[in-house]
């Protein structure tokens, strides 16, 4: 019997609950009509004005001691904020295509990309919070970024590469997988060499493996350096070289008793004078002729 009481509250619960869950649902979409329907109807009567003033003035009859009184309408004044604010948002929003980097561009620039307002300051609100696009891809992971916006801004982002002969230890720090530690080593080991002459350079340093290579390859670009003058500095100097080190004296002895000629890296691996392995690495650099 008790059991029977209590389904019997709990049904009546429920019945309550269902109803006045509907009229809910209900109100909400009669909401919605109301604010859909007034919006169609400021929309349909953009032309007309919001009010309209009655003016009389009184006009002199011709030819006569008499006057005559005239109403007009006048039909001049501004709209309300309110209805301004509907009829600017239905307008379709107006866009620009320029080249911009994503990691500099102005909320302003971002506009007249075609963001919102809202959008723009999401992007520049990431951006200040230490967030980067490093590639295009990365820009369009963003959740403001709609598919169909990326294909239209895609061949117009810029985001400069990361030149390894000119860039400080804060560029290369940005980098995925570097850190302060690799980007010293970056610097200290460029200026070894005097300058990187191609970018698998970066192997070199220990640690630097393929797969961190590959993961910043896309990332980086490279001005040619200055040619090595391997042929006029003295051996104190060529000692500096990571690919030279203690051959130093023998690259010295080898280009006093050649002839000019016959002064190549190649040649200094044929001799002996390089170990094959600096021979071939020494020979891929830029290389100042004899």
């Amino acid at each position: 019997m008790e059991n029977n009481e209590k389904r019997g509250k709990l049904s009546a619960s429920f019945i309550m609950g269902a109803v006045a869950l509907a009229f809910l649902a209900i109100g909400y979409q009669t909401a919605l009509f109301v604010h859909r329907a007034t919006q169609l109807h400021i929309l349909a009567a953009k032309e007309a004005p919001d009010t309209v003033y009655i003016i009389e003035r009184v006009v002199d009859t011709p030819d006569s001691d008499s006057q005559t009184v005239r109403y007009e309408q006048r039909r001049d004044a501004p709209h309300s904020q309110p209805v301004r604010k509907v009829r600017e948002q239905a307008q379709p929003r107006r866009y620009e295509s320029f080249r911009f980097n994503p990691n500099t561009a102005t909320v302003e620039e971002l506009k007249r990309l075609g963001f919102s307002q809202k959008q723009a300051e999401a992007i520049d609100h990431y951006r200040g919070k230490g967030g980067r696009f490093r590639r295009k891809e990365d820009f369009a992971k963003s959740f403001v970024v709609a598919d169909s916006v990326y294909q239209r801004l895609e061949a117009f982002i810029d985001i400069p590469l990361i030149d390894l002969n000119r860039a400080d230890s804060a560029a290369f720090d940005s980098l995925p997988g570097i850190g302060g530690y690799f980007a010293a080593k970056i610097i200290s080991y460029r200026e070894e060499l005097g300058g990187y002459s191609y970018p698998e350079q970066l192997m070199d340093l220990w640690h630097f493996d393929r797969e961190k290579f590959d993961a910043l390859k896309g990332l980086i670009t490279l001005t040619p350096p200055r040619p090595y003058p391997l042929w006029t500095l003295p051996e104190e100097e060529l000692k500096k070289h990571p690919y030279i080190r203690d051959a130093a004296h023998g690259v010295v002895l080898f280009r006093e008793n050649h002839p000019r000629e016959q002064l190549s890296v190649e040649g200094l691996g044929k001799a002996g004078v390089l170990p094959s392995e600096d021979a071939v690495r020494l020979a891929k650099c830029l290389i100042e002729q004899p």
